[in-house]
């Protein structure tokens, strides 16, 4: 099997409030004129937003359930600043911060948000990795 991942898709409980929240970010939907799903082009892969009780039929699981799902969803930005301002951004436009920008022990900055869903999102600098201009992040070992 290939080491990649094409797409990520979060089940939501209200498909119109989370495709908002994501364009309210600044993220642009690809064929937004579906009203099932949406779909946001991100680097490399997609973003996928889709009901959460379709997600867990789709996948033969049950839809029941809240709080910590094991998962967190990371974007790496190139300095402590830029932790900060898409923390603050993010709050801006509905987003519950989870956790404020700090110093964490591995060495590096980073803080977490909400999205309407619950989903946490990590806003991270690594000193360590390379972000590049176009938000591909390389991982090297520190």
């Amino acid at each position: 099997m290939d080491q990649r991942i094409s797409l990520i898709t979060l089940g939501v409980g209200d498909l119109a409030r989370s495709r908002a929240f994501y364009a309210r970010l600044g993220w642009a939907e690809v064929d937004p004129g579906q009203d099932q799903v949406a779909f946001f082009q991100m680097n490399g892969l997609g973003l996928g937003l889709f009901s959460r009780e379709a997600l867990a039929e789709d996948a033969h699981l049950p839809s029941a359930g809240s709080g910590f799902g094991g998962v967190t969803l990371a974007i790496n930005v190139g300095s402590p600043e830029a932790v900060d301002a898409a923390l603050a951004e993010a709050e801006r436009v509905g987003a519950r911060i989870l956790k404020p920008g700090g110093h964490v022990f591995w060495g590096g900055y980073s803080g977490y948000f909400a999205d309407p869903d619950g989903h946490a999102w990590e806003i991270a600098h690594n000193p360590f990795w390379t972000v590049h201009p176009d938000g591909r992040t390389e991982l090297k070992a520190s």
